[in-house]
């Protein structure tokens, strides 16, 4: 029943959205519609100037509480290629793929990579009600174990996975426009360069430091990141909470983390009030500093051309002047 309703309120959606008059496409140029941002900016390096790119998530927005638009519904069904995550935080994207069959064609960014298994680290609050071994999204069964596991989506913040999305990105396009194959695969082959460049200035990075421990008093949707370049991490919520308010024992717990560790910064991420790790960094007399994970921009950060590139550097830099 919940199904039907379901339908029933797109199929209103998309009928008052037949009234709303979009700008007309450019029939010469592909329509690529995207989630979030990494998508944007992978799908927008892979096809230069021979499609149009179209952000769905605004600004600034929550994906996991983001509700498409009868324009957006619209876009996802009549766009060439469409690139969503996969994952918990767009789930949305299932409920309007059900009501609408696009046109063109679907893409997840989790399909281009090797997944890894969401985790919970020692101190961090778990997400209420949430069960690693029986989840509902984007899982997969563990046959010897009889078990369904869940995994974590936020597989852009390894510049390593993000070269391989934006490769398969440049194949789809290939495969969509073959008169302009070359220019794509060259476009996307050419932004892989500057991941892999990036990834060698982090993992040279980390290899200086002595201590690789880092905390989050936040979410840490960056277990990818953590993989990658061999990090220890503590953090007050996983990677998909919507939590803001820790417990007394999570917070006692990060504090003291902090102080045996001898934690010189206590980390938050993009649109985050930071009050957890203010807290924490107030009773440790450390300092506080933001890492960009790259999910979403803000108004600012679009307007004036922010890659990811441009985000992981800053992040970079950050991390130079917080870590010893």
């Amino acid at each position: 029943m919940k199904k039907v309703l379901t339908m029933v309120f797109l199929g209103c959606l998309l009928l008052s959205g037949c009234g709303q008059k979009a700008a007309p496409a450019d029939p010469d140029r592909l329509q690529i519609v995207t989630t979030v941002f990494p998508a944007y900016d992978f799908a927008r390096a892979a096809a230069g100037d021979r499609a149009e790119v179209t952000l769905l998530l605004p600004p600034g927005a929550e994906s996991h509480s983001y509700e498409p638009t009868p324009a957006d519904i619209l876009a996802v069904r009549d766009c060439d290629l469409f690139i969503y995550l996969g994952g918990e935080s767009d789930a949305w994207v299932d409920t309007i793929l059900e009501a609408v069959e696009p046109t063109g064609t679907v893409m997840k960014m989790v399909d281009c990579v090797e997944l890894l298994e969401e985790e919970e680290v020692e101190g961090m609050q778990s997400l209420p009600g949430h069960d690693h071994d029986h989840g509902d999204h984007d899982d997969h069964e563990d046959h010897d174990l009889g078990r369904v596991k869940e995994y974590d989506e936020h597989v852009w913040t390894s510049p390593r996975n993000a070269e391989a999305i934006t490769l398969a990105v440049g194949e789809q396009l290939a495969a969509l426009d073959g008169e302009h194959a070359a220019a794509y695969r060259e476009n996307a082959a050419a932004y892989g360069a500057e991941l892999r460049r990036l990834d060698g200035e982090f993992a040279a990075f980390f290899a200086s430091l002595p201590e690789r421990t880092i905390v989050f008093g936040d979410r840490f949707p960056l277990r990818y990141f953590a993989e990658e370049y061999g990090l220890d991490y503590y953090a007050a919520f996983p990677g998909c909470s919507t939590q803001t308010e820790p417990s007394a024992a999570t917070i006692a717990f990060l504090t003291d983390k902090v102080r045996a560790e001898g934690i010189s910064t206590v980390w938050y991420i993009e649109f985050s009030n930071h009050l957890v790790a203010d807290s924490i960094a107030e009773a440790t007399g450390t300092k506080t500093a933001m890492f960009h994970t790259c999910h979403n921009v803000s108004k600012a950060e679009l307007e004036g051309g922010a890659t990811y590139v441009s985000l992981m550097e800053g992040n970079l830099a950050a991390l130079g002047e917080n870590l010893p």
